[in-house]
């Protein structure tokens, strides 16, 4: 297992290597012209060609690709084209840490929902208790955005008056629920839907049957055979949760006026802003390489079978 370990620590430099190449390469593919970008309207040719120098933006491509890489490790993606002498740093990281907030919300409800009624789901197969979960959650997962975020706004925020209905003021600010909630519940659905699937497979092992006719506990039977082998298909999920947790929902955040990532990265988009767009991807490409190597860790330190 340590060897398997060290394997994967070995290659996820390259990997991140290979990540980055390809989004630097597809940035500097994109249409548009960065010092045009940047000069706008006061664009004249001297100018452009003076500030493509600066920019070192007449170097050959790897060249450019090396510098980059160079200021990122330094934390240094460079300054937003369209935000003028901002540190794309300084633009995404308050922005960044909201996103985050709000996605562990986001998890936290969407785990301790989804794998708890997925195992209650398989335990109480061929009863009424098991398509009436699954078709429930099916039913919030279809419903939209647009539709869930106003209705729990108007029942807690409107008619009770428990929450506020928008802006931010932190993690541990009753204002976090509302969205964690719109995005949780819906999102609670995939995990009980695996959860139930990989409960129901684990169930007709012949080592649970053997347990069962030994006279063991059922709740030893659940904790220590059935739970610990059928959370492995979680811990996949959880790790796409972990790659995507740098990322925001834009419909949520613009319903709910919370400050994240999502609005950043749509304006970047429309404006043409690539070191912001740039960034972005490259740190969603790291964090999506880091989970699937937490994800193969925590694999082997569950089941020491798998290698």
């Amino acid at each position: 297992m340590i060897e398997y370990i060290l394997k994967r620590l070995i290659w996820t430099p390259f990997l991140l290597l290979i990540a980055s190449f390809f989004v630097f390469f597809m940035g500097n593919i994109a249409p548009g012209d960065p010092a045009e970008l940047i000069l706008k309207n006061r664009a004249t040719p001297e100018k452009i060609e003076a500030l493509r120098d600066d920019m070192g933006l007449d170097e050959p491509f790897i060249i450019q690709y090396l510098i980059y890489i160079k200021n990122a490790l330094g934390g240094d993606f460079g300054e937003s084209y369209v935000f003028q002498g901002k540190k794309v740093t300084e633009l995404l990281i308050p922005k960044l840490l909201v996103s985050i907030k709000l996605n562990i919300a986001v998890t936290i409800v969407s785990i301790s929902l989804g794998v708890p009624l997925g195992f209650y789901a398989a335990k109480n197969y061929g009863s009424w208790k098991d398509p009436t979960i699954v078709l429930t959650m099916l039913f919030l997962f279809a419903m939209p955005v647009f539709f869930t975020a106003p209705f729990l706004i108007t029942i807690f925020a409107v008619k009770l008056g428990w929450i506020k209905a928008s802006g931010w003021n932190g993690f541990f600010d009753t204002q976090i629920i509302l969205p964690a909630l719109t995005i949780g519940i819906p999102s609670a659905t995939i995990y009980v839907r695996h959860m139930r699937a990989s409960t129901l497979d684990i169930i007709g092992q012949d080592y649970i049957r053997t347990a069962y006719s030994k006279g063991l506990k059922e709740y030893t039977i659940d904790t220590k055979h059935i739970i610990k082998n059928s959370i492995l298909p979680i811990l996949t999920l959880l790790g796409f949760t972990i790659a995507g947790i740098f990322g925001g929902s834009l419909i949520v955040e613009i319903i709910y006026g919370i400050p994240g990532v999502s609005r950043l990265a749509l304006d970047a988009i429309y404006q043409r802003d690539f070191p912001v767009l740039t960034a972005l991807v490259l740190i969603g490409s790291t964090m999506l390489v880091l989970a699937n190597l937490i994800i193969d860790i925590s694999y082997t330190l569950i089941d020491p079978r798998i290698e």
